[in-house]
């Protein structure tokens, strides 16, 4: 396996398919893992489920509110709770990564002010996150299109946020999808930035649908330059599919199969 791939489960599964049967093609295709976003009452089920189709869960968030965040102080509390516990389970079920989110820019607060209240957030819980061997996640998503207002959306953002915290286990998802709309130089972006991002992963842009020939990023030449880098995380497929998600999995699997 030259890059480890997985598979958001949340966004491509159909409602029609069961996370059973999507975990039985994903593991025969080739995907070493499976990822989520927050767990719900079927946590342990799902991974579960996985685990029986030898398959790894990747990620997972590690709190619940994307838009009222860590760049929130009053907020600081309630998330250090949160992800305490999320470290814990994914400590357990060897989960390497849990994404965490910056929240919506404040009118009354600058950029800055934003980043201070996010850094401090995530010093308060990194000790334990290094205690425990799991990465804390900090997500670039766009702010033009999926998230209006949402602060971490600029991989310097991010970056200054990780110098900050100065944890090994505080890095980066960077989202490819968003980072395109957002400024794009999406090659030379992750080739500089690589030794602070602990997750990526995938989508066609426009449309957040699969990785094909019918939208505007060369995932191929993306994945071959990530696999000449140190990156040893997964690259993990994030699209909403079109057609039939399995058809859509294979093609993406090997569109991303480079070394």
């Amino acid at each position: 396996m030259r890059i480890k791939q997985s598979v958001c489960f949340p966004m491509v599964k159909p409602p029609s398919l069961s996370l059973d049967a999507l975990c039985e093609a994903a593991a025969g295709i080739g995907y070493p893992a499976v990822e989520l976003w927050y767990r719900d009452e079927d946590f342990e089920e799902t991974v579960d489920t996985a685990r029986r189709h030898d398959l790894e869960v990747a990620s997972m968030s590690g709190h619940r509110s994307l838009e009222d965040g860590l760049n929130h102080p009053d907020n600081h509390d309630q998330i250090e709770q949160e992800l305490g516990d999320s470290i814990r389970l994914a400590a357990r079920h060897r989960i390497p990564g849990l994404i965490c989110f910056s929240g919506n820019r404040h009118p009354e607060r600058s950029d800055f002010e934003g980043l201070l209240a996010c850094a401090r957030g995530l010093k308060r819980v990194a000790p334990y996150a290094e205690e425990k061997g799991v990465n804390l996640n900090l997500e670039l998503l766009n702010s033009r299109i999926d998230h209006p207002g949402y602060q971490c959306d600029r991989p310097d953002w991010g970056i200054a946020v990780c110098e900050m915290v100065s944890s090994p286990r505080v890095k980066l998802l960077f989202d490819i999808y968003h980072m395109q709309i957002m400024q794009g130089d999406v090659i030379r972006t992750l080739r500089e930035m690589i030794g602070y991002v602990g997750h990526i992963h995938t989508a066609g842009n426009p449309g957040r649908n699969e990785i094909d020939d019918t939208q505007e990023l060369n995932y191929s030449g993306i994945c071959r330059a990530i696999a000449a880098t140190a990156y040893d995380g997964y690259v993990g497929h994030e699209f909403l599919p079109l057609g039939d998600p399995v058809i859509a999995l294979r093609q993406a699997f090997r569109t991303c199969d480079q070394g």
